[in-house]
């Protein structure tokens, strides 16, 4: 179907400007250049064409899944949704063909593959008919268009609608993306709210969201104070920016002020590969290689270092943010205009001087935002720190050396959410919605940094000819 859409749409384009340079000879004057009418009919046929390639399938889907489960045996008529999931299972699976093996296919009820049977048919004369119905409305809808070309024709007006319709479909599908997230988040939230006090929630300081045996242990119906959570993410956040910050801010100054264009073209692209490296690989890295060499350096300190340590993930979370706070840094940098450094120059200002008189402080919204953004990944991030820092919250006390204690294991809210949610879970119990409530603090949070940088930047900006 995709195939026709293109084939159709590469056609009606060639269709349509020909009409117009024909209608252009003939002695009248076209409003439009030929291939506006060009992009007119072709627009006009891709239009219906991408309807149909979209709606078809979930038309055509729920129609032949039920006459599949029609032509089952009384006796194999699924009971609820869980049984009807799993017979339709085993029909696409007999249907598509992958078991052939006699032994195998003798497993499944005779009923089960008579469904089978039907289905490929079925999905098989669907597809045909699809590409069918596609042809005869590619057609007409080339026919259609082609009727309204003249020489006074506005294709130009026409055409530049229909992308502008285009772009705000896309902006409007944007924008209801995320306020569908945000309200979906906020109403399982409250959902919380409503089992859990919010004063517990943010300012308790246990976090045991699993409901104990006995009524005589801690957290025996869940204890849900995040603040272990909080003090967990703020801490490997900042140990991250230590990292990240000071390198890849001086990484952008090299590559931008000192660097010569073969040294830059080495640099560049090395730290664009190191962005590259899948988080899970960090993670294998920060636990296999890095932990393990704090954990001996500081026992021979005398410290005493956990397995899995706040200060191995944010190390090598630091390392993962690098070139992405390098490479907007980088970007902030090489905006600064010329001028501005020629008259440092001319001024008898040396390089370094140049660079932190006037550069910097030109580039300093830039780096403000390149930091926000930065602390808003390394709070984001969620398998180095299982893999390398732990999963369990420990309770917080009034030992802040303790509490705050780097070489100890913690967990983050981003950790906490991924463990609430995996496998099969009860989504009325206040240890699911516990983890909308974490992301709704987390989203909280960005959003704060967002508001942060953008009153920086609209503070400190600096307007250049």
């Amino acid at each position: 179907m995709l195939v026709l859409v293109a084939v159709l749409v590469v056609l009606a384009f060639f269709y349509g400007k020909s009409r117009g340079s024909a209608l252009g000879t003939a002695g009248g004057k076209l409003h439009s250049l030929p291939y506006y009418h060009g992009y007119f009919v072709a627009l006009m046929v891709a239009i219906p064409l991408l309807m149909l390639a979209v709606a078809w399938p979930a038309v055509s889907a729920s129609f032949i899944e039920a006459r599949a489960l029609a032509i089952l045996p009384a006796d194999l008529q699924p009971a609820d949704g869980l049984a009807r999931d799993a017979v339709m299972r085993d029909i696409r699976l007999l249907a598509s063909g992958v078991i052939s093996d006699p032994d195998r296919l003798s497993a499944y009820p005779q009923g089960v593959r008579a469904a089978a049977a039907d289905f490929a048919k079925l999905n098989w004369a669907s597809g045909w008919l699809q590409i069918a119905v596609g042809l005869l409305v590619g057609v007409g809808a080339a026919m259609l268009a082609s009727r309204k070309l003249s020489t006074r024709f506005r294709a130009r007006n026409s055409v530049e609608r229909i992308f502008l319709t285009v772009l705000i479909i896309c902006s409007a599908v944007a924008i209801l993306t995320t306020v569908g997230i945000v309200f979906s988040v906020i109403f399982e939230t409250l959902r919380f709210f409503a089992k859990v006090p919010v004063t517990e929630f943010l300012f308790g300081t246990q976090w045991s969201p699993q409901t104990a045996l006995r009524a005589d242990q801690v957290g025996s119906s869940g204890a849900f104070g995040a603040v272990p959570l909080f003090i967990g993410t703020t801490l490997v956040m900042l140990i991250a920016m230590c990292v990240a910050g000071p390198i890849g801010l001086f990484a952008a100054i090299y590559m931008a002020e000192y660097a010569s264009p073969r040294a830059r073209s080495v640099a560049k692209p090395i730290l664009e590969v190191l962005a590259g490296i899948p988080t899970v690989v960090f993670g294998f890295f920060a636990a296999l290689s890095v932990a393990p060499l704090i954990r001996r350096w500081g026992e021979s300190f005398g410290l005493e270092v956990a397995s899995e340590s706040a200060l191995a993930a944010g190390i090598v979370m630091g390392v993962m943010i690098i070139p992405f706070m390098s490479s907007l840094s980088d970007d902030v940098i090489n905006a600064v205009p010329q001028s501005l450094r020629d008259g440092s120059y001319a001024m008898g200002a040396t390089r370094s001087e140049t660079v932190k008189k006037v550069v910097l402080p030109a580039a300093l919204p830039g780096i403000v935002s390149a930091f926000m953004l930065s602390v808003s990944r390394a709070v984001g991030e969620t398998m180095i720190v299982v893999m390398a820092a732990g999963l369990a919250a420990h309770a917080v006390s009034w030992d802040l050396i303790e509490t705050f204690n780097p070489l100890q294991a913690v967990t983050t809210v981003t950790v906490q959410i991924a463990t609430l949610l995996v496998g099969d879970q009860e989504f009325e119990s206040a240890k699911t919605l516990s983890a909308f409530a974490l992301g709704f603090v987390l989203f909280f949070f960005t959003l704060i940094l967002n508001m942060i940088a953008l009153r920086v930047v609209a503070r400190f900006k600096e307007q250049y000819d």
